[in-house]
């Protein structure tokens, strides 16, 4: 073990109830109060702000939220929705198994829980799309339940205040830091505990540049005595991004423009997007083009990059018009569709961006 590492049993001055008492009190009187989701007991509100705030910041989710529940009050509207409604309503938020998982975790609510969501962490873990930290943070603001969280925000507070070496995303080091995030549970008030954790890495104990002297932990916290902010928690050793290429095909005939149904495996999932060529040859974008009629024109658009998390996209797309079109293959997943409905359709960020652009 390093001799900068340790544990919450190494440094008693940073015990459970001073952590829990100290956090308690600080998200009461500086912690965040008027998230919409806030001040609910009704846990498909709940479930749907902890699933859209997966990996993604809360300012980018609330404008969704609202229209989610615009569209959607309830657990029975959801589950009776298509699919494709979902998804179109989730375009542009990412990480869109979230979204289909959203609507399976729906039907079987339905089904197997008479439209009534457990309150037991165990069994919330069982249903679509929910871990074990979002089952916690469910049972915790719907029912009071004690149950650990552990998302990204938490392990970077606890692995900070109690100095915790190690990548999280190592099995042993992610046991670690659950051993610790049980112990320093409180016995009451756990719904200002949980969200004084949340609100503390959102806020306070950020990735970059954390404000330590304002921080209710500074105290207490390993990282900042040992001027360790910055190198906890451990950082994954990265490899470079890969680069991927794809000629996209904005094709349009009469108003109208085809799109591709994405299969439900892999990136944009479930979503429509544009027929993609895995060159940008001029005489096979001109040949895949001519499958579904005669084309009339064809023309390069400015090339653009759109990032992932383990790749980058470098798309180029090309404007193709037809003199007329050929009829579809019906067991292709390939459609016309008008182009003034495309703000209602499930299409990638970068495509709707594109789209947007062109018409």
């Amino acid at each position: 073990m390093s001799p900068h590492s340790s544990s919450a049993k190494d440094k008693p001055n940073v015990g459970k109830e001073s952590f829990a008492d100290v956090l308690i009190f600080w998200q009461r009187h500086q912690g965040r109060h008027n998230l919409p989701w806030q001040g609910t007991r009704d846990p498909y509100r709940i479930w749907l702000s902890e699933v859209m705030l997966q990996q993604t910041q809360v300012t980018t989710v609330i404008p969704y939220y609202t229209r989610f529940l615009e569209r959607f009050p309830d657990v029975t509207s959801l589950a009776a929705a298509p699919v494709a409604e979902v998804m179109a309503l989730w375009s542009g938020l990412g990480y869109y198994s979230r979204a289909r998982n959203l609507h399976r975790c729906a039907q079987q609510v339905l089904a197997d829980h008479g439209g009534n969501f457990p309150t037991d962490p165990a069994l919330l873990e069982k249903l679509p799309g929910i871990g074990r930290s979002t089952a916690s943070a469910i049972a915790v603001f719907a029912s009071g339940a004690i149950a650990p969280i552990l998302d990204g925000n938490v392990k970077r507070v606890l692995t900070r205040v109690f100095g915790i070496e190690g990548y999280p995303g190592e099995k042993s080091v992610e046991q670690t830091l659950w051993l610790l995030a049980e112990s320093l549970l409180p016995e009451k008030n756990v719904e200002a505990y949980t969200q004084g954790l949340m609100d503390l890495g959102a806020t306070l104990c950020s990735r970059t540049k954390p404000l330590c002297a304002s921080c209710p932990m500074n105290a207490l916290c390993v990282a900042r005595a040992t001027n360790r902010t910055s190198e906890l928690p451990t950082r994954k050793a990265t490899a470079p991004i890969p680069q991927r290429q794809v000629a996209m095909l904005v094709i349009v005939h009469r108003k109208q423009i085809l799109l591709e149904q994405r299969p439900d495996a892999g990136i944009w999932g479930g979503l429509l997007s544009l027929p993609e060529v895995d060159s940008d040859e001029l005489k096979r974008i001109r040949r895949a083009a001519a499958k579904f009629g005669k084309v009339d024109a064809c023309e390069a658009l400015s090339s653009f990059s759109h990032t992932f998390t383990h790749f980058k996209l470098q798309i180029h797309p090309y404007a193709i018009s037809l003199k007329q079109r050929k009829p579809l293959d019906k067991s292709a997943p390939f459609a016309w569709h008008k182009l003034e409905n495309l703000e209602k359709l499930g299409l990638p960020a970068p495509v709707k961006k594109l789209l947007q652009k062109l018409v």
